[in-house]
């Protein structure tokens, strides 16, 4: 192929840091190219040098950052080849293609929009900087780009501010940052990770539209094969800094043949696994649950069959309208909307819907952390019932050790200041357990148990990756012997590779342990490998609820269905329709069918019974038989 043929060339490109340890190579001779008007996917796991590398065609790289190669862009614009690397990072020639020839999409869109200026301010300022327009035609250029990028009313979206907008809406804002000028090359950087599978369809669809429309390349950083199976023309796999595999999106998938991109693929969740089939995760994390036993109550006599059991829970909030100085106009939202389920003795319970459908808020309630406006919650302990809602006393002590948590967010969740052996003895040092021996005991038997050495104790969290933090909290949840785990996307955060060795390690906790678990998520795929019953929410309510294998099977709900079509599989021969998909509609009832419809007073809606536990959210006087598929 000649060069000029490549819109980007990437050739031999290696890039270190110098470090106080040493010299940290981040990318090794790696060579890549993007073809103009294609999408080059570029695939690997968390550290593998996928953004030093992406900012390096950017001409971003920190001033410490060593690179050497070449970083050949031919912009069609004006015919000419421009080695990026060569170009000082400050001056004009750089800034002549960075932002408006190439764009990029930054990963996590709430910092990287700034806080203090509205939206139409932040794009509009691009094109103040790179194009030679007046004030009314900057401002017909964004609201006609807002308007491309799905905003319904881009006028009033040009006056909002980053933290009015929901998540899926930061990134269209930061796609149409990243395109006002029209540039020749997008760089998306993780543009889909933290989204529900619902708004990453809308995304997905958005950018092959608008690529296709502008006749854009783009170079797709990302770690999720399902993306990369639906959007992507040629793939490269990047392992520790070196170009593992790379070809067209037919050969990567129908025929891969490094050991370490089969071994991603492994990794991966999905709907066709048989029952007791076993993520293979690229470095197994050795198990020793029993290192725990007796010592962490793990084997106890059977108790109730129901562990917990939540009924007509409701909570709603006040949103304030009008501004600090004025009176405020308030309009209760409800968050959650008379919910009801059990949670069975050993079972795992998953809890699927979009964000803001009220998931958290209802674990949260589980755990005492917010109050509900009305209904009971009831946990069956093997001494005896316990009222979550009134518990006191040396009652809600011990409900406290019964139920734990493991968040959403392994880097937050746990305390900078701290090591891991003061976050592991922690709980233990508030619930009065054992003596200081003794704790410091239980504190090795949990690194046993999460795979870690316990020569790490001393260390601080940063010193880990985010798989292993996410190992450390759930050692903390662990360190009480609790009976009930309630698990808040505890892999959303990470790499599918590390992702299933905690989902491994979460399945061989339970099997040792006896737990039970609350399983949160927006990933489809991973509560189908987790969970044994199903439980589905939209606008604060359980619209269906259903043995896993019924769930994923035989679907009833129009939202359930919505859900399982917007799912990108990491299979060429099951693409996802995006002519059909009506993601953007998923939650709005009015695209609904009419059994599963309000009447218009707002009323009318029961749980119907179909059988075998399957239960779905739908009219009165809707008739059984036809709700069945």
């Amino acid at each position: 192929m000649i060069l000029g043929a490549d819109l980007l060339r990437i050739e031999d490109l290696s890039i270190s840091f110098a470090m106080l340890g040493g010299r940290v190579d981040a990318v090794r001779k790696a060579s890549l190219r993007v073809s103009p008007g294609k999408v080059t996917a570029l695939v690997g796991e968390s550290g593998s040098g996928k953004s030093v590398l992406s900012q390096a065609v950017m001409g971003i790289l920190p001033k410490i950052a060593v690179a050497s190669g070449r970083i050949l862009f031919n912009d069609p614009l004006d015919d000419t080849q421009t080695d990026i690397l060569k170009l000082s990072h400050d001056g004009p020639d750089i800034r002549a293609i960075r932002g408006r020839r190439i764009g990029k999409i930054f990963q996590e869109p709430m910092t990287s929009l700034s806080p203090l200026h509205t939206i139409g301010d932040q794009v509009s300022e691009v094109l103040t900087i790179h194009e030679d327009m007046s004030k009314d035609e900057r401002y017909e250029r964004t609201i006609e780009m807002l308007r491309l990028v799905g905003f319904p009313k881009p006028e009033r979206a040009f006056r909002m501010y980053p933290f009015e907008l929901s998540g899926g809406m930061r990134q269209r804002a930061m796609i149409a940052l990243a395109l006002i000028c029209r540039p020749a090359l997008l760089i998306a950087d993780e543009p889909t990770t933290a989204l529900d599978v619902t708004i990453q369809a809308q995304i997905l669809r958005l950018l092959k539209d608008l690529q296709q429309e502008f006749n854009m390349a783009m170079l797709l950083i990302t770690h999720d094969l399902g993306v990369v199976a639906n959007v992507a023309d040629e793939v490269v796999v990047i392992y520790h800094g070196e170009v593992m595999e790379a070809g067209t999106v037919e050969d990567i998938f129908r025929r891969p043949t490094h050991p370490y991109l089969k071994g991603l693929m492994a990794a991966v969740p999905h709907f066709d696994m048989k029952p007791g089939e076993r993520l293979k995760a690229l470095r197994e994390v050795p198990v020793n649950a029993s290192q725990l036993l007796g010592k962490s109550g793990g084997k106890e006599p059977p108790g109730p069959e129901i562990l917990l059991s939540a009924r007509d829970l409701s909570k709603s909030y006040k949103v304030r309208k009008a501004g600090f100085f004025r009176q405020p106009d308030e309009t209760p939202m409800r968050a959650v909307d008379g919910v009801s389920f059990d949670i069975r003795r050993g079972e795992c319970l998953g809890l699927v819907g979009e964000s803001g459908c009220g998931k958290t808020t209802v674990s949260k309630m589980l755990m005492r952390a917010v109050t509900p406006d009305a209904g009971s919650i009831l946990f069956h302990d093997r001494q005896g019932p316990i009222d979550v809602l009134r518990a006191e006393g040396a009652q809600l002590q011990r409900l406290r050790s019964k139920i734990q948590m493991v968040f959403q967010d392994p880097v937050s969740s746990l305390s900078p200041r701290m090591t891991v052996q003061n976050i592991l003895s922690e709980p233990l040092e508030i619930h009065k357990r054992g003596t200081p021996k003794s704790r410091l005991e239980m504190v090795s038997a949990l690194m046993e148990v999460i795979g870690l050495n316990s020569r790490y104790l001393n260390r601080y969290p940063h010193s880990f990756s985010g798989g292993q933090r996410q190992r450390i909290g759930i050692a903390r949840a662990l360190a009480l012997g609790p009976e009930l785990l309630i698990c808040d996307e505890p892999v959303s955060a990470l790499d599918v590779s590390v992702q299933a060795q905690i989902l491994n390690l979460l399945k061989d906790l339970q099997k040792d342990l006896g737990l039970t678990y609350l399983f949160i998520s927006h990933n489809l795929a991973v509560v189908d490998y987790m969970a044994d019953r199903i439980a589905v929410m939209c606008a604060g309510r359980i619209v269906e609820l259903a043995p896993r294998e019924i769930l994923m099977g035989a679907p009833v709900h129009p939202y359930t269905k919505s859900l399982l079509a917007a799912v990108p599989f990491p299979d060429l021969d099951r693409p996802l329709d995006f002519s059909a998909l009506q993601a953007a509609n998923a939650s709005d009832m009015r695209n609904w069918s009419a059994p599963f419809r309000e009447d218009d007073d707002g009323h009318g809606l029961a749980t119907a019974d179909l059988g075998d536990g399957h239960l779905v959210l739908a009219r009165n006087n809707a008739d059984v038989r036809e709700l069945r598929p």
